[in-house]
């Protein structure tokens, strides 16, 4: 992966497919040291992290990270989820957060170098695409190393770079003396 420290930086990740990825993994993220990673290879703009929240539930479990990031360094875009009822009857739950990305990447594309986007979610491609034609390097985090791959590989090929997130561990895996501290994880 290939910072260069005069650059300008923007992080956008996709909390759902950055939970999953984790999850899959068995992987605990430090945000806080995420953060500092990437405020330290670059100048780090912004850091804009991407959830549906269920409104009506009394206690959500990812109430206690989103405010944690909330409140140290990163911009939260949240929406609430929807219910449905899909063919067969069944109760879902709707939150894509996509269009909330690709619009807000776009906008920001005039003011960075570089963008780091956590999503391995392939229709991400041709976004990843049209920032490339405005000049803005684009790398991806997420994983090959899960079954299946939690990355499209027409997603990981567009890319300018891609990043392994399980190679990551030592920057930004949360260690057990970190669990202890509280700091919210995945």
């Amino acid at each position: 992966m290939l910072f260069y420290p005069e650059e300008k930086l923007a992080i956008f990740i996709d909390g759902s497919n950055l939970f999953a990825t984790a999850k899959a993994l068995n992987f605990d993220i430090d945000y806080s040291r995420l953060r500092l990673y990437f405020a330290t290879q670059s100048r780090l703009l912004r850091a804009n992290y991407y959830t549906a929240l269920i409104e009506d539930m009394e206690y959500s479990p990812l109430r206690p990270l989103v405010d944690w990031l909330d409140y140290n360094g990163y911009t939260l875009i949240t929406k609430p989820t929807k219910e449905f009822t899909d063919q067969n009857g069944e109760k879902k739950i709707k939150g894509n957060m996509d269009m909330e990305l690709a619009i807000d990447m776009m906008g920001m594309a005039e003011h960075v170098d570089h963008m780091v986007l956590f999503s391995g979610d392939g229709d991400f491609r041709r976004l990843v695409e049209s920032l490339q034609r405005k000049g803005v390097r684009v790398s991806v985090v997420s994983s090959t190393k899960t079954q299946p791959p939690m990355i499209a590989d027409e997603l990981r090929r567009q890319a300018d770079s891609f990043i392994e997130i399980a190679d990551m561990k030592a920057e930004f895996g949360r260690s057990a003396s970190t669990a202890a501290t509280g700091h919210p994880r995945i």
